[in-house]
C-alpha cells in the first residue's frame, strides 16, 4: 500500500479584502504602465526621471497583483517587502516633489504622495501592508 503525502495548501491571500486590494493593484499596474510606455515612447527627453519612475512604479504594482494571486507564505513574504518599498518610494518621491518641484517637470505615479491618482498609491501599501500582517496571523493560527 504507498503512502500518499498531502501537499500543504497555499495559503491564499485573495479572499474578502484581499480580493479588493487585487483589483486596485491591477488598476494601478494599467495606469501606471500605459501612461509610462507612451510618455517613454513619445516624450522621453522631457522628463526622463518622471516617466523612468512611474515605469518602475508599475512593475512594482505587477509584481505585487502576481505575488497576491500566487498565495502562499513565500508570495506574502515578497509582497510585503515590495509593499514595504513601493510605500518608501511613494514618501521619497512625493516628498522630492514638494521640495523641489523643477526636478521633475511632469507627474509621476507617485508625485505628491499620489495626489493625481486620489492618493491611492499612498494608501495601497498601507492597505497591502496590514492585509498581508493579517493573513500571516491567520495563517499561524490554522
Amino acid at each position: 500500500m504507498a503512502v500518499t503525502e498531502e501537499k500543504p495548501t497555499r495559503q491564499r491571500l485573495i479572499s474578502g479584502p484581499g480580493m479588493l486590494l487585487v483589483w486596485l493593484y491591477g488598476v494601478m499596474v494599467v495606469g501606471a504602465v500605459s501612461r509610462s510606455v507612451v510618455q517613454i515612447s513619445t516624450e522621453f527627453d522631457r522628463a526622463p526621471l518622471a516617466y523612468a519612475l512611474s515605469a518602475a512604479a508599475g512593475l512594482v504594482y505587477g509584481f505585487i497583483t502576481y505575488s497576491l494571486v500566487r498565495g502562499g507564505e513565500t508570495a506574502r513574504k515578497a509582497a510585503l517587502v515590495c509593499c514595504g518599498a513601493e510605500l518608501a518610494g511613494v514618501l521619497i518621491v512625493g516628498t522630492w516633489t514638494l521640495a523641489e518641484p523643477s526636478a521633475f517637470p511632469d507627474a509621476t505615479v507617485w508625485s505628491d504622495f499620489g495626489m493625481g491618482y486620489v492618493f491611492i498609491p499612498v494608501l495601497l501599501p498601507l492597505s497591502a501592508m496590514y492585509w498581508l500582517r493579517k493573513a500571516a496571523r491567520q495563517g499561524d493560527a490554522a
